[in-house]
């Protein structure tokens, strides 16, 4: 797992080379619309089919999950799951927060992950059995345990606004208890940053597998608990999302559940 997940950082530091070559010279009309605010380019579509060729290479047996479906999925023992661009709409407006996502499932369960955030140069990951990394540096969910001291982060709904209202009142409430939140644009690095530190909670609802699957593992390795709103611990597929320490998470979701 060490050796696999090594070979898919340098594959993914790769097609991120590729993904900031492109920013120089990208342009509103290489932009389309896959449905309402959710945008998609060439540079999402190829950078897919890049990392779909190289760990195809690496692990011939793994299945697919996609974003941009250039591969179909097929349901396997081993499955990759792969955001070649998150923060697509941050990355099309010249905003410098966007990654690459990609978890590694066994029977559904996360094994692997690696998040690279491109514009800081910042590679977090994974592997079972292993602590939590970035750039070859341990790291850990932050030790704060008083609610008020906390710094969090969200998504604001984009497409699914349909738990609107509880969605406003939960941020009503932690806007009165806590430092502030903040909104990044990649549910990728907000994890990421939870597992560092800088965040001490995430929580967003109408996520996709491939929003969370890399950030999730990573989070878990450095101390942290992921659930869904529903205190359920399948949050790869749930479509919702609580992370935080261990002393703080129970404190994040009996919020949200307040609301939700």
């Amino acid at each position: 797992m060490k050796q696999l997940c090594e070979k898919t950082c340098a594959l993914v530091k790769e097609v991120g080379a590729y993904i900031q070559g492109q920013r120089t010279h990208f342009s509103e009309a290489n932009i389309e619309t896959k449905s309402i605010n959710q945008l998609v380019s060439y540079v999402d579509q190829t950078a897919e089919k890049k990392l779909v060729n190289g760990l195809s290479l690496l692990f011939p047996d793994a299945g697919f999950i996609t974003e941009e479906q250039t591969i179909a999925t097929e349901t396997k023992e081993w499955m990759w799951v792969i955001d070649p661009l998150d923060g697509t709409t941050n990355f099309m407006h010249g905003i410098p927060v966007y990654s690459i996502s990609i978890g590694l499932l066994h029977n559904n369960k996360p094994v692997m992950g690696i998040v690279y955030e491109l514009n800081q140069n910042e590679l977090f990951y994974a592997w079972e059995g292993s602590p939590a990394y970035l750039n070859g540096s341990i790291i850990q969910v932050r030790s704060e345990t008083k609610f008020a001291n906390t710094l969090l982060a969200t998504g604001l709904p984009y497409y699914d606004f349909e738990g609107m209202q509880p969605y406003l009142s939960t941020l009503t409430h932690l806007m009165k208890e806590t430092r502030g939140i903040r909104r990044m644009g990649s549910a990728a690095v907000d994890l990421a940053y939870v597992a560092c530190g800088r965040f001490d909670g995430y929580f967003e609802y109408g996520l996709s597998p491939w929003d969370v699957a890399g950030g999730i593992f990573i989070v878990q390795q450095a101390g942290g608990v992921i659930t869904n709103f529903d205190g359920g611990e399948d949050a790869v597929f749930s479509r919702s999302i609580v992370a935080a320490s261990a002393a703080l998470h129970q404190q994040l979701a009996s919020v949200i559940q307040t609301y939700f």
